[in-house]
């Protein structure tokens, strides 16, 4: 497979809650994936074995058994279910699906997963018009809707969600076992409606009710500002298809004013295009590589270097980061940290190193949601599930938040002056 041509990459760890054009746990365009060697169950059972990278045949501990004969487990049961189950007869349609699902749940990986034909067509319905829901960034990949973080000035962040916050109901409609993307649908709607999440908080022994009453959001990317003490701070919200014209536009704006050194915050920042964390990066350091993708296989490997004429390569350097920095956050903050640019002060990041893509089946079957890649720093490390630990490690209590006070921005404040000492 031609990595350069046939991957679309999602590298955000989830999707802002309005009514935009985030959908399906990445930032994507409608391309998909040519289709793979993959065959239906037929009635002839020819089935056709999956192949691996670059045509090689998939390692399997069963690969010197025929299919057929590897199958005939699967065509007995299906017998057995159309000859003796009680309620007949049976959905052939549904049973296919499920015999779907389970190959893929297998797997063991909360990413890789099946949509049905109405579950796909509903997750791809366009999303046009004025953004309106509750501003938030979201993981669509786990058991229930998993908040990654509340945008700044947002309806969520104003009800008090916090990044870990699972949504179990909606309205007193459970959620359990409904598609992540399904269930931001239930959570969008008109600016002034009232919508009510069922929240599952670590640490509170009984869920309990949020009432959120949505509202238009515009999604931030960059915001700047001087600090005292001569300090610069930048703000990355998101990483977008005008982030890196946005942030060039702040640098410049900050280093007229010749600042001792930057403050850059990724704190809740949920995470974007792959390429705009690479542009990112490069504004920061002046050589070497951002990040690679490990594809898996011998030499499935693929370097992202950073590109020339950064604007703050020299300038010291501290990085913020949360709970709720993932992904696209998680690229630069690894290729700060493994270039000894600058130290990460905060909290442990939100741990989302893997790449999936939606790959539709033929005959409007609905769709596969597969991990293709993970991403790895500069130092080859993988933080998939584990996060980057910053070197300098600070609580931000709901204390903290109620005073308007912020003892991670305090912490780095601190850090930086240190440095230029």
């Amino acid at each position: 497979m031609k990595k350069s041509i046939w991957i679309i990459i999602g590298i955000v760890g989830g999707l802002v809650i309005t009514a935009s054009a985030f959908s399906a746990g990445a930032i994507v365009g409608n391309l998909l994936l040519p289709q793979p060697a993959l065959s239906w169950f037929a009635e002839s059972t020819q089935i056709v074995p999956s192949q691996g990278a670059e045509g090689t045949p998939a390692t399997d501990p069963s690969a010197n058994i025929s299919i057929e004969e590897l199958f005939i487990p699967f065509w007995e049961t299906w017998e057995i279910i159309h000859d003796q189950y009680i309620d007949q007869p049976v959905d052939n349609t549904t049973l296919m699906r499920g015999a779907i699902s389970g190959m893929l749940d297998s797997l063991g990986d909360q990413h890789t997963s099946y949509m049905d034909p109405d579950q796909y067509m509903q997750a791809n319905i366009p999303m046009d018009g004025e953004y309106e829901g509750i501003g938030a960034w979201v993981d669509t990949t786990s058991e229930y809707l998993t908040i990654i973080s509340p945008m700044p000035n947002s309806p969520a962040e104003e009800a008090g969600l916090i990044p870990g916050d699972q949504v179990i109901m909606i309205d007193g409609e459970d959620m359990t076992g409904i598609d992540g993307s399904l269930v931001i649908r239930k959570v969008l709607g008109p600016a002034g409606s009232k919508v009510v999440l069922t929240i599952r908080r670590e640490g509170k022994p009984e869920p309990f009710d949020v009432t959120i009453i949505r509202k238009k959001i515009i999604v931030p990317s960059v915001d700047s500002k001087m600090l005292e003490e001569n300090i610069g701070y930048v703000q990355i919200m998101t990483f977008g298809a005008d982030t890196r014209s946005e942030l060039r536009e702040n640098l410049e704006g900050l280093l007229e004013q010749n600042p001792i050194g930057l403050i850059v915050d990724l704190r809740n920042n949920g995470g974007g295009y792959l390429q705009t964390a690479v542009e990112v990066g490069s504004e920061f350091i002046a050589e070497g590589v951002i990040l690679y993708e490990d594809y898996g296989y011998d030499d499935g490997m693929e370097e992202f270097n950073a590109n020339k004429g950064g604007l703050a390569t020299e300038i010291p350097l501290v990085l913020l980061v949360n709970e709720g920095s993932a992904s696209a956050s998680e690229i630069v903050a690894g290729a700060i940290q493994d270039h000894q640019r600058g130290p990460l002060v905060g909290a442990t990041t939100f741990g989302k190193g893997s790449v999936q893509n939606w790959i539709e089946l033929r005959n409007n079957q609905g769709a596969v949601r597969v991990t293709i890649a993970r991403w790895l720093t500069p130092d080859k490390r993988q933080i998939h599930e584990t996060g980057l630990t910053p070197k300098f490690l600070v609580e931000f209590t709901e204390e903290d938040f109620l005073a308007e006070l912020d003892p991670q921005l305090d912490k780095a404040i601190e850090v930086l002056l240190d440095i230029i000492e």
